[in-house]
Parts: structure tokens; sequence; C-alpha cells
């Protein structure tokens, strides 16, 4: 059609065409480095917790609705939920390689769980527009959003460590129901012909199956030592059956749960810190190889290259704390990086260095001569003595003796004003002593709560005396509370002592992370109580305490009639809506009278079955699975997640040393002269709350510590998260040599493959 088309080619320079090339690829890369710093930016990230959190609390509008709403505006906003996860996700798929992208599971379940949703709303509209009926099956799937966005990737590992766990749990809880039905059985031959009766009356184990589900719930405590009575009254012998049950099925295999879910989450943990770790390792080298220039007989990283790379992926790091790195990397100052060094690059920028700058006192500029002076020195040196610490420790706890006495005594009074008057005077000589700046710097909280508490006391006194005409008014009850809360200044006292403060860090390196397993609770929680409210909504109702409706005492069941579920006035125990689930659930997770929210009516005397037929009786004994359920996924294996999750902190806690890569930071920092000993910056010191980008540096500034004042240390351990400590306890297993199998093997290590040393690792590419 077009025959001369060839012939009228441009006569275009290589050099014209290369040029355009590569400006078309540098457009290219640096659109996708914008896409990737948007989809990583704190406020995308924060938008999608938020659309996933809108997106679970629809249940409270939605039937059964704690607070109605038309089906018409939630499933908008439902749809404006999917819109935005899809938006995210397509996001994700521009920065990601696309055979990466459709490899990765987590998206496609995404991508399921919205067309799935999707046509559940319209299959539920529909109908409900035919006023027919039906079941939103698809609210089940929402926590499917929350465990697979990348954000989430805490999450997702510890439901990859149940997911690993299960098979071993599987044989350990086959073993334990195993047990159960035989001890079941062995107490039907025991007991069933011996005619004897509960408290109530009935038949006492003469039923197999209510053998099996009053022994399983001994394991748990509940019910002991109620399920044992009417044995131990018949023969005190009978009560070595029951002591030998507990004795192998609520300790023995209740310890062997433990010790399997301990042992498999650290096995499992592990083996994926060793896989991100051979991963970090291979992409940092294919980052070499692209970078890389011979010198001599050993290819490396330019210095200049280096620091535009490090300029590139942190760009928030100072000048002078890039410069800092480059000193560790280029230990001898040849001006150029080497492979084993730019390995570490990484691993250099995850440790966070605090850049501090030395500032002087105000009143030392203003007034030197005083300031200076030798009894300003002399109290100074008082304030930053330990002794005056200790001072003030022992009057906060002569405070809180003075607050547990009587009040009314004018002694005790006026005590308070004298307590007040002493922490003015703390304040004021701490002010006087540090820098003012440092001393409420953005981290110093307990600064700043002194001083807050202080500051509203003064306020209630001068409200107080204002107001004394006014006989309603007090202020005393609000003395009362501020003086309370600088009670709270006694845990400090206790962070005093080394034993005591390596709990305390656990204890603060615990709570950052215990969003991890709270976000694993409300997926289950979620999930069970969605199921919860498809079964029982509306089976029990509650009524206040003088209504006169038909079955109100019955909690709105005539099954429930004569229970003591309703006498003992359960009826608010209901999945009616999601909040009374979640009630319901976390009376379940507690265990005491767990069993009570499902099993049969019994008397006031034996109330180890308080609630027990409260759902089993108003739908069927069959409900009785749904509990044990619950009870098997959150107690048995997520609570010893959490618990086999403290245990491995504490063991960090007490064992993890300092990392080679900190080790070489500190010891490059101390070398230059510019850093801060750990012991200088305890007892008030402040200088370590004193960061600074101080971008204008450059990297001969460093040394300049009397010009400038800039100071380096490693930010204190006790801020870390244990997620961190654990990778880094794991990774220090492999040894820096080893660059690890190739990428298709990482992805497929199990926990029991073993990789020797890589000898090949230091070989030029």
């Amino acid at each position: 059609m077009f025959p001369d088309m060839y012939q009228y080619k441009p006569i275009v320079p290589n050099s014209y065409i290369s040029s355009v090339y590569a400006h078309n690829q540098k457009s290219t890369f640096m659109q996708e480095q914008r896409l990737y710093y948007l989809y990583n930016h704190w406020t995308m990230q924060a938008a999608t917790y938020f659309f996933i959190f809108v997106d679970l609390f629809l249940a409270v509008f939605e039937d059964p609705a704690v607070y109605p709403l038309p089906f018409l505006a939630t499933s908008l906003v439902e749809v404006l939920c999917l819109l935005v996860f899809f938006g995210r996700l397509v996001h994700f798929a521009k920065v990601t390689p696309r055979n990466v992208f459709w490899k990765d599971t987590k998206n496609i379940c995404i991508m399921i769980a919205i067309l799935v949703t999707l046509i559940d709303l319209i299959i539920y509209g529909a109908l409900k527009i035919s006023n027919v009926n039906s079941i939103r099956w698809s609210r089940f799937l929402r926590p499917i959003f929350l465990i697979n966005f990348a954000e989430s990737r805490q999450i997702r590992r510890v439901f990859r460590s149940i997911r690993n766990t299960l098979p071993e749990i599987t044989y350990v809880f086959l073993l334990f129901m195993f047990s159960v039905l035989m001890f079941s059985l062995m107490a039907l031959k025991l007991f069933g012909d011996r005619n004897l009766r509960t408290v109530e009356g009935s038949p006492y184990f003469t039923n197999y199956l209510e053998i099996v589900f009053d022994l399983y719930v001994l394991v748990t405590t509940a019910n002991s030592p109620d399920v044992m009575m009417p044995a131990f009254d018949f023969s005190w012998w009978y009560s070595l059956f029951f002591i030998t049950y507990v004795v192998i099925n609520t300790y023995l295999f209740m310890s062997v749960f433990l010790a399997v879910v301990y042992n498999n989450y650290r096995k499992h943990l592990k083996n994926e810190i060793r896989k991100l770790a051979y991963m970090k390792r291979h992409k940092m080298v294919e980052a070499f190889n692209i970078l890389k220039v011979k010198e001599g007989t050993e290819f490396v990283v330019k210095e200049a290259q280096w620091k535009q790379l490090v300029k590139l992926v942190a760009p928030d790091i100072s000048t002078s704390h890039r410069e800092l790195l480059l000193r560790v990397s280029d230990e001898e100052q040849k001006g150029y990086v080497d492979k084993k060094s730019f390995v570490r690059l990484a691993d250099l920028l995850n440790i966070q260095v605090i850049a501090m700058r030395i500032q002087t006192h105000p009143l030392e500029h203003w007034m030197p001569h005083v300031y200076n002076s030798a009894v300003s020195l002399f109290i100074r040196s008082m304030v930053q003595h330990k002794g005056f610490v200790w001072t003030y420790d022992v009057i906060i706890l002569i405070n809180a003796v003075f607050i547990a006495l009587d009040e009314e005594n004018p002694l005790i009074s006026y005590a308070e004003w004298v307590f007040l008057s002493l922490y003015i005077i703390e304040i004021l000589l701490k002010v006087y002593t540090y820098e003012p700046r440092a001393f409420f710097s953005k981290t110093q909280f307990w600064n700043w709560f002194d001083t807050s508490i202080i500051i509203a006391a003064l306020i209630a006194t001068i409200l107080n005396t204002s107001l004394k005409s006014a006989s309603q008014y007090n202020s005393q009850q609000v003395l009362d509370i501020v003086f309370i809360l600088r009670v709270l200044r006694l845990i400090r006292i206790v962070d005093s002592i080394q034993r005591f403060r390596v709990i305390m860090n656990t204890l603060i390196n615990i709570v950052p992370t215990m969003l991890t397993f709270g976000g694993l609770a409300l997926v289950v929680y979620y999930m069970f109580a969605i199921i919860g409210m498809e079964l029982f909504q509306g089976k029990i109702q509650f009524f206040s305490r003088n209504s006169t409706a038909h079955h109100a005492r019955e909690c709105g069941n005539p099954a429930l009639k004569d229970s003591l579920f309703a006498r003992a006035k359960y009826c608010k125990n209901n999945f009616n809506d999601i909040t009374s689930s979640f009630v319901v659930l976390m009376e379940l997770t507690v265990v005491n009278q767990w069993h009570d929210i499902l099993s049969v009516s019994i008397t006031q005397v034996l109330n180890f079955i308080l609630l027990a037929n409260g759902f089993a009786l108003v739908t069927h004994q069959a409900a009785k699975l749904y509990f044990i359920a619950f009870h098997v996924v959150v107690v048995i294996m997520i609570i010893n997640i959490l618990i086999a999750f403290i245990l491995e902190a504490f063991f960090v806690e007490y064992s993890l040393e300092k990392s080679e890569v900190e080790t070489a930071i500190e010891r490059k920092i101390q070398e230059l002269g510019v850093g801060i000993q750990e012991e200088e910056l305890r007892d008030g010191k402040l200088i370590d709350n004193m960061e600074t980008n101080e971008n204008d540096l450059g990297g001969e500034e460093i040394t300049k510590k009397k010009s400038k004042g800039l100071m380096f240390k490693i930010a204190s351990k006790r801020y870390r998260t244990v997620d961190a400590l654990l990778q880094r306890m794991f990774e220090a297993e492999i040894l820096p040599e080893d660059d690890g199998p190739s990428v298709d093997e990482i992805l497929n290590l199990s926990p029991a493959d073993v990789y020797p040393k890589n000898p090949t690792f230091d070989s030029a590419a």
C-alpha cells in the first residue's frame, strides 16, 4: 500500500539516536523512581491503612448493625475502598517487574478478594431489592486486605509462621485428642453405671460426647474442680483419675504445644531471615557489578559513584553522616570502595547514627563570669552527680507513701506543697545546668512529663485561690490526680537497676512490635465475629432488668428457660452485632468460664457450664465446634506464638552484642574524635537527643569538633525493635563471605538446607 515508505527514511546520525535513547531511558528511570518514592511515602501507606480500617469498620453499620445505615450508603463506601485498593495494587505493579508481580501470591489474593466482594455486593443488592434475605459472605474476606498489602509484611510473617507450624501442631493435637477420647471412654465406664448425679440432679457422665466436651474444658482448668466433685463425693479414689488426666493433658500436652510452636516459629523465622539476607547480598552484588570499574587487579566502586548512590537511596541522611559511612567503607581513604565493603552498605544504612551538636548554655553567653563562677560550678556538678538523681528518687518514694496516707490530716496536706516546691526546684536546677533546648528536646519524655505536671499543679493552685468563694469548686481533686501521676516516676527508679533494665528494655522493644500481634488478633477476631454473627444473630436477646417483654427472662428464647445462662443475666453475651461479638470472643480468649458460653444449663452451685447451652441449646450441639475451633486457633496457637515471641525477645536482650558493622562505625567515630560514650549520656547529659541534618557539613568538617561541635553516637539498643534484633541475631549466623546460592535456590530454601561458605565471594565478577 505504501511501496516507497522505506525510500524516505531520514538520515539520522547514530550519536543522535543514542542520545535520544539515553534520554528516554533516563526519563523512564526518573519516572519509575518518582513512582517508587511515592508508593513508599508515609502518606500513601497511612491512606492505605485508613481505607482498610474503614472497610473493616463497615461491619458496625451493616446488618446486624450497632448503628444501622442504608445498604446503599455502606455499599458505596465499600466500593470506594475497593477502588483505592485496586489503585494501590496498580501502583505497586508499576514499581515491580511484571514477572515478579504476577508470581506474588498476595497480589493475586487482593485481586480475587476485590472481584469476589464486588460480585457479592451485586448479588446481595439485587436480592435485597427483591426482598429476599441473603448473607454477605464476602465480609469474611475483608481482613485479606490487611494481611496482603505490602505494608503488612510483619503480619504476613506471623501467618506464614502459623501455616508452617500447622503440620507439627496437627500431630500433637491429634495425639492430645486421642488422649482426651481415651480418658472420656474410661470416665464413661468408671462413672456411667454408678447412678451419680450432679448437684442439678441430672445424670453424671452418662453421655459420651458430653464427657468429651467436659474433659476438653478441664484441660483449660475452667471447670476445675466442679467437674470432679460428684465422683469425688462418691469416693476419694476417683480423684486420682482427674489428677492423672490434668497432669497428662494440661501440663504435659499444653507444654508440648508451646514447645512445638516455639521451635517451629524460631526455625521458620530464621529461615525467612536467611532468605532475606541472601537476597540482600545478591542485590548488592548486582549493584556492584553495575557500578564497578577496574582499579589495578580488582574491581571497585569509585568514591563519586558511591556518594551518588547513597544520596539516591538515603536522601534524608546528612552529608556529615554520609562522609562518616564513607570513612568506614574506605578505611584507607583510597578513593574507592571494594566489593566486600560495598556489599555491607545496606547494613551500614540500617544502623541508626545520631548526629549531635554540643550547645552552650544561654547563661554562659549572657553572663559567663557568673555562670562559670565557683558557686555555679558547684551547683552544676551537684545536679550532674548521681546523688542528685538518687535524692529525688527517694523524694518520689516518700511522696508515694504520703499519697497513700490520710489526706485530711493537715500535715499530709501541707506536705504535698513541700513536695511540689521540691519538684519545682528540681526542674529549675536542671534547666540551669543543662542547655534548655536539649532539656526540652522532642525525645525527653520525662522532662516534659515532670514540667507539665508541675505546671498543672500551679494552675490548679491559682484556680483554687481565685475561686475559693465557689463552694462547689474544689481544685484539690485536680491536685490529687496531678500528684498521683508523679508516682509514675517510680518507673525511672526501676529502670536504674541493671537487672530490671533488661526487663524494661524488652518491654520497650516489645510494645511497638505488639502491633503485629494486634493486627493478627484483629484478623482472627474479625473472621470469627463475622461467622458468629451469621450463625447466632438474633438467637439471644438482651432486655433491661425491668422489661416486661415476652421471654425477657429467657433472653428472648424459650430454649433458655430455667437455664443459669438466663438467670445469671448473661443475655448481653451475644452475636447480634460486631461489638458484642468481639466482647464474647475476648471472654473466650481469657478462658475463664469460656465453656459456659456454649454448654447446657445447670444449677447455681455447679456453674462450670454457666453459659454452655446459651448458644448450643438455641441452635445445635454442633455449635460447640465453633468455640472449640476458636480456642484452638487463638489460645493454643496464637497465644503460644506470642509467648514464643516474648521468649525470643528475652534471649536476644540477654545474649546479643553489637554487630560487626556497628562496631566498625563506633571504632571510626572514636578514631575521628567525634564520639560520645554511652556513660557520658546517662543521668541527664541530654546530648543524645540533639539530632541534626547538618547537610552543609563536608567530610573534612567532621573532625572540627571544637568549631562545629558536631558529634556522633550509635542509637541506644533499647529503642530498636525486637524484629530488627532477631534479624541481626539470625543473620549473624551467616558468614560475611557467604554470598549464598542462586536466587531461585534462595526462594526454595527450606529450614533444613545448609549452605557452606562461598569461596568465590571475594573474586572479581
